[in-house]
């Protein structure tokens, strides 16, 4: 039996992207879907690409955020429109794959193995997908290819936004060996400070 070919899918700054399709004035703003910016208390759920770079991230207080980003515009969340665009997105997967394994609203994992012979290697389902979902959803997504479900995972962390990253048993060596153990699926906090410990600092 062969490998598998196995897609991990990640919409990129999901709350965000889809906030910014609906708020066309916010083009090229530092935007953060969060809490209730008035009453300044909530946390910070996504940013977009704009505000990340000023260095707000994920789980920041809103008063924070706005410390290290004074421009940035806060808007609440808004679930039922996520989970909207979210089910779009499994639409389009599903007509590559039966075999899907959501991973929160915005990334999951698809097998397409059986589907190579009918629509392409992963590359070229990966490719389509992508291109879907930017014409048809309007947001990106970025995408690991691999023969199992930990390093399709990384491979969709490894380059964002919108990129494709493939690790095949050709290259995956030379690239995931030498990366932090941290980028690892389920290495946390308290896992990476035991390996540490231990002297394990990269994934080889």
């Amino acid at each position: 039996m062969g490998d598998r070919t196995i897609l991990h899918s990640d919409m990129n700054c999901f709350y965000a992207s889809v906030e910014m399709l609906h708020h066309p004035e916010l083009e090229g703003k530092p935007l953060a879907v969060g809490g209730d910016p008035e009453a300044r208390h909530g946390i910070v759920l996504t940013a977009n690409y704009i505000a990340k770079k000023c260095g707000v991230k994920t789980g920041m207080a809103l008063w924070q955020a706005k410390q290290v980003c004074p421009e940035i515009v806060f808007v609440p969340p808004r679930m039922d429109l996520y989970l909207r665009f979210s089910s779009m997105a499994r639409e389009i997967y599903s007509e590559y794959t039966d075999k899907i394994e959501p991973y929160g609203i915005d990334e999951g994992w698809l097998d397409v193995t059986e589907s190579s012979s009918i629509k392409g290697d992963g590359m070229k389902i990966a490719q389509e997908i992508s291109e879907r979902i930017k014409y048809e959803l309007g947001i990106t997504v970025s995408i690991g290819i691999s023969w199992n479900k930990i390093f399709a995972k990384l491979g969709s962390d490894y380059k964002k936004p919108d990129a494709i990253t493939q690790f095949h048993r050709g290259n995956y060596k030379e690239i995931v060996w030498g990366l932090p153990v941290s980028d690892l699926l389920y290495v946390g906090r308290q896992t990476n400070k035991k390996l540490k410990k231990l002297g394990i600092h990269t994934i080889g």
